[in-house]
């Protein structure tokens, strides 16, 4: 949706269902190739803890990552082809190879530039703001994450709110600047989500200078991935789409609930 908006189109479900597919597919992917760490750091997660089998973990990435490919194709065309199979190629170096180096925050970001371009169809150029704001969110939400077992360092801590600072920034470029194609109340309506993403990703970032503990970590990162959903509404709503930036703003007090379930589970 973010993508379709920042490239002033039509959204088309299918490339989102792609989106998804090929989303979940790393999460899979990402639990298969951390098995081993995380039977130390966290026995508690699915494949440590005997809930699924390692081989069950790869056969569904593998089986969703050709499904949204597939669908990419499908509803997308050669270009939509394109840009899914080097979307899943990003994933997939991640997961299996970068994640756990020093470019693995830069390897997850291109995975989000990716996706978003996904949505835009061939105005690539017109959603490239959004497109590297979202990256650049990302980037943020990685390389905190590196801190999730450890505790963050202050360097860490300043890098994820710079680009917590850029994704506005790219946000507001993308949203606001130029001919958006909305009116007054679709860019004040624009620049609050934006400000609602600041207080949601910031405020979590900004308060580990205080406590940078693993714990804190882990919460800064939930809430910095729940920004993301204010984030693209405020995309969405700068190109004059209230009704679906209200759709996508909807998602987020189930978001808040679902991950704090899966937080504490």
């Amino acid at each position: 949706l973010a993508g379709a908006a920042a490239a002033g189109r039509a959204a088309r479900p299918g490339l989102a269902a792609a989106s998804v597919l090929l989303y979940w597919a790393g999460m899979a992917l990402n639990d298969w190739s951390d098995r081993e760490l995380d039977a130390v750091e966290r026995p508690e997660r699915p494949i440590p803890s005997g809930r699924i089998s390692p081989a069950g973990a790869l056969g569904v990435a593998v089986a969703l990552t050709g499904a949204g490919v597939a669908a990419a194709g499908i509803f997308g065309g050669r270009r939509g082809l394109a840009l899914a199979g080097l979307l899943a190629g990003s994933v997939w170096a991640y997961d299996i190879k970068l994640k756990h180096t020093p470019a693995g925050p830069a390897a997850m970001a291109a995975c989000r530039v990716f996706d978003v371009l996904l949505g835009a169809g061939p105005a690539t150029r017109a959603a490239a703001p959004m497109a590297l704001a979202v990256g650049a969110h990302t980037y943020g939400i990685t390389l905190l994450g590196t801190a999730e077992v450890d505790g963050a360092e202050p360097s860490t801590i300043v890098g994820a709110m710079a680009a917590t600072g850029a994704t506005a920034a790219l946000t507001a470029v993308a949203c606001l600047g130029g001919k958006s194609g909305g009116g007054t109340a679709e860019r004040l309506g624009a620049a609050g989500l934006i400000a609602g993403y600041l207080a949601t990703a910031g405020r979590a970032q900004v308060a580990l200078c205080t406590d940078p503990d693993p714990q804190h970590v882990r919460q800064a990162v939930r809430m910095s991935i729940l920004g993301l959903i204010p984030l693209q509404a405020a995309a969405v709503a700068g190109r004059g789409r209230l009704v679906q930036a209200a759709a996508l703003l909807a998602a987020l007090p189930a978001g808040r609930w679902l991950s704090a379930k899966v937080a504490t589970s």
